[in-house]
Order: structure tokens, then sequence, then C-alpha cells
């Protein structure tokens, strides 16, 4: 079991230019499973994936780990909707992650051919990462965060923009890191991939968590109108 968890947020909340972006909120996460971040747009699903990496600006109460937050940095990860690729090959962008920890060159290039194959890429590895198409590019990305092996992957919509079979893909990346022991804290829009992938839930409203539960009791009976209204498809404010 990582030394990270559990992970205790009392009363956080970020803002930017005066505006609440999410908060205060509370939240408990233990060490095991899928927690997918749902919400309407605007809801504040980035920026509470944001607080709770550590990237946006803590404005009142605390994100604590089990574990000192330099060491808690070094051991997660972070995948963006849009992945930015370094001007680099396939490989040099895999190997890059574990190059700026003091790996030698031989080892994380050989890593990196590893990893390659493990998101779908070995057939990649010298082709530029500029040229992938958006599939591709996602693929690499889940691949260079995982690659450092992290305790806990935060993702932004990872398959936002993605079509059926690419989609397809990374989940099955994302099952794979899972049962390996990584920790996986994801926003989606897509209710299925939501049902598909996750153990628990917790449901955004207004920067705030409305509703929140294990996957199978949160989509057979939510807790509050705002998540019925928004699994039934409803316009929710």
């Amino acid at each position: 079991m990582s030394a990270m968890f559990p992970l205790i947020v009392e009363g956080a909340m970020t803002r930017r230019g005066g505006k609440v972006l999410v908060g205060p909120v509370d939240l408990r996460l233990e060490a095991e499973g899928i927690t997918m971040v749902i919400g309407p747009n605007g809801a504040g699903k980035t920026s509470l994936l944001r607080l709770l990496h550590g990237i946006a600006r803590i404005s009142a109460g605390r994100v604590t780990w089990a574990c000192d937050e330099g060491e808690a940095r070094r051991r997660q990860a972070f995948v963006f909707q849009t992945p930015v690729m370094l001007r680099r090959s396939v490989r040099d962008n895999l190997a890059y992650p574990l190059r700026l920890t003091g790996v030698d060159r031989v080892t994380a290039r050989a890593q990196a051919e590893v990893w390659a194959e493990k998101v779908g890429l070995g057939d990649a590895l010298t082709r530029p990462a500029t040229a992938l198409s958006g599939g591709e590019r996602q693929k690499l990305a889940l691949g260079r965060a995982l690659i450092r092996a992290p305790d806990v992957l935060f993702l932004d919509e990872p398959c936002a923009s993605l079509d059926g079979r690419a989609m397809r893909d990374v989940e099955a990346i994302l099952r794979s890191a899972a049962e390996a022991g990584t920790r996986l804290v994801m926003s989606t829009h897509d209710m299925g991939q939501a049902r598909r992938l996750a153990s628990e839930v917790v449901f955004l409203l207004g920067g705030k968590i409305h509703d929140r539960g294990p996957a199978d009791t949160f989509f057979d009976s939510p807790n509050t109108a705002q998540a019925r209204a928004f699994l039934r498809g409803d316009i929710v404010e």
C-alpha cells in the first residue's frame, strides 16, 4: 500500500482573480481505486485536480498527504487533456522523465522502448512526437507519466477529443495501471466511460462536491437531486 495515502483535503479552496474556482472541499482518498470526477462544464473538475496535484494555489484550507510534500510531488503525475509534446522522437519523449531523475541515457532509452510497447507505440519509436495523431499523443502522454511508476496519476479528461478506438486503447492502459497499483483520479464528461472505469464517483457542481459514493451506488441511486438530473442528461447549473 502506498505511503502517500490517505490524502486528506480539509476546507480547501482555490481562487483566480478573486473568483472561487473550486471549494471549499472536504475529501479523503485512500490508496486504491479509480475516482472519476464528473459534473457539468464549469463545475470545477479541472481546478479540483490541479488543487489536489499541487499546481493550483490553495487559497484556504489544506491538502495533506501521508508523506511529506516533496516526496508526494515526486510520486505523482498529471496528464492533461491536450498534452504538450517535446520536439523529439517518441523514444526520447518517453525517456525524458527518467533522464530528469538522473537515470542514465542507455537505461532510460531501454525503458522507453518497453513503455512504447505497453502503450501501443512500439512501431513509432523514431517518429517525431509532434507528428502523432491525437490518440497517439495521448498514449504517449500516458506512457511518459507512467514510466516513473507514480503512486497516483491525475488525468484531466484525457479522452475528450478521441474517437472510439483510441478511447478503448487509452482505457485499457488506465485499467492496467490501476491493476498495477497506480491510484487514478480522473475527470470525464463521458458517463459511459465513468461507468466503465470508476470504482468511486465525485460529482461537482459550482465548485463544490454535491455527491460522492461507490460507482455502483452512485449510478443506481445518487443522493442529490442535482446528481440525478445530471445523470438523466438534464441541464444542471
